[in-house]
């Protein structure tokens, strides 16, 4: 069961609940974040009477559109896309694009108000939003996915700009679709706004550590909570959901500061090598031939491949939540700490559900949220922004050296702020909090708008 609220925090999530029926993941990052606000309002009264958090709750803008587009064999399909400009107190709109079958408007909300605490803890000035579509770009030719691109761009463009909303990507949109997208802005627009979207490839204007980012930004949190426990990555057996971007390049960190990785998975199942995940087989499989993680055995015979198994039934000392929101549930959480693992960070949005949380907290287990654990993704889309907008082009050393102290220092402010509210090393409050204050102070300084 979710914490309880105290009673006025309680009036505005009831509020919440009745002005976006439905919209159970949105509900469900909304309560997260007012449980642990009580304290605040109590040493901040003021954000009570500016009515704050009812502003938070409630998205600037949201826009919602049709996007028509013809496919290989001249049929036409129309998806739904979305863009929610949540809050742009610190700095114009930033978030993903999503494209998936389960995306609708409460998947993009939850996304986007997390979204807004994520980018206030980068330090860098970004607002959050998010958006994307129910199309579904698996089995989709080339040309198909940029006919859906250049459909869909035909009517974002005109919401989106460098100083206005700033799209990346995220869940089925990687350099091919930025590609696509941005082409088709610059083409409408007769503009080379590099800046307008980010996650783009490096011969015009990307970051050379934007692929690896969210991946070892999450890796070097990890290794802060250790280190505040006097630990350290080195030796330890890690577990990583996933094996898409987020979770490959976590796969990388994690064995560059000497970890073990020894499993990580798909929706079809999980892949146990007790030698090491190989990541060339891996980046082969996933990158390249685009197939089952099951096809890993063809590389390692001795590895081990369960169809549709638990990643978290595999004894551990960190694990890594890397696919998708909710996927880590209590009975999971119960395990993980049964089996004797020490922390968890979050690569994925959300993927742990509330009573998987209270479980790993109650246990003391080391626990870093997605909106602090995984922002090392936003952040190099912001430090994009600023290569950008400079005309300036920064080796992978020096963006990686960037990426590590802003992860650095959002796990000081996260451990600092728990310490400051008398929960030492809860980085869910410590993260809340931090970032809701940051932009509560900026939106009391703008009034009320």
């Amino acid at each position: 069961m979710a914490a309880r609220l105290d009673e006025k925090l309680e009036l505005i999530y009831e509020d919440v609940l009745h002005r976006n029926p439905g919209e159970n993941e949105f509900h469900q990052a909304v309560h997260e974040v007012l449980e642990t606000l009580g304290p605040v309002l109590v040493k901040y009264p003021e954000f009570a009477e500016k009515k704050i958090i009812q502003r938070i709750c409630e998205p600037e803008r949201q826009i919602i559109f049709r996007v028509p587009w013809q496919d290989d064999n001249g049929e036409i399909h129309i998806n739904r896309a979305f863009r929610v400009e949540f809050n742009s107190a610190l700095g114009p709109y930033k978030g993903g694009m999503r494209f998936h079958p389960s995306v609708y408007l409460g998947i993009i909300k939850f996304l986007g108000f997390e979204q807004i605490f994520k980018n206030a803890l980068t330090g860098l000035p970004i607002g959050g939003g998010k958006g994307g579509s129910d199309f579904d770009p698996k089995g989709r030719s080339d040309d198909e996915i940029m006919r859906f691109c250049q459909s869909l761009m035909t009517e974002l463009y005109r919401h989106i700009g460098e100083y206005t909303d700033v799209p990346a990507g995220d869940i089925g949109v990687g350099k091919r679709e930025i590609g696509y997208l941005f082409g088709q802005y610059k083409r409408i627009t007769n503009r080379y706004e590099s800046s307008v979207l980010t996650g783009k490839g490096l011969d015009w204007g990307g970051s050379r550590a934007r692929t690896e980012a969210t991946g070892y930004g999450t890796v070097f949190f990890t290794q802060e909570m250790l280190k505040a426990r006097g630990d350290s990555m080195d030796g330890k057996k890690v577990v990583v959901s996933g094996s898409g971007n987020v979770a490959i390049y976590a796969i990388a960190k994690a064995h560059e500061l000497g970890a073990t990785v020894i499993a990580c998975s798909d929706s079809s199942g999980i892949i146990v090598d007790e030698k090491g995940i190989d990541l060339a087989a891996l980046k082969q499989i996933k990158e390249v031939e685009r197939r089952r993680i099951s096809a890993y055995t063809e590389f390692h015979k001795d590895a081990k491949y369960v169809e549709g198994g638990s990643i978290w039934s595999i004894p551990c000392d960190i694990a890594l939540p890397c696919a998708t929101q909710n996927e880590l549930n209590a009975n999971d959480a119960k395990t993980l700490v049964e089996n004797g693992c020490i922390a968890v960070a979050e690569g994925a949005n959300m993927p742990t559900t509330p009573e998987g949380i209270a479980i790993f907290q109650e246990a003391k287990l080391m626990y870093g949220p997605g909106k602090a654990a995984n922002a090392g993704g936003v952040a190099t889309s912001a430090l994009e922004m600023q290569q950008n907008a400079s005309r300036d082009s920064w080796s992978f050393d020096y963006t990686q050296k960037r990426l590590e102290d802003i992860m650095i220092d959002i796990h000081k402010s996260c451990f600092e702020t728990s310490a400051e509210f008398g929960a030492e090393g809860n980085y869910v409050l410590g993260a809340n909090i931090t970032g809701f204050i940051k932009v509560a102070r900026a939106m009391e300084a703008m009034g009320v708008i």
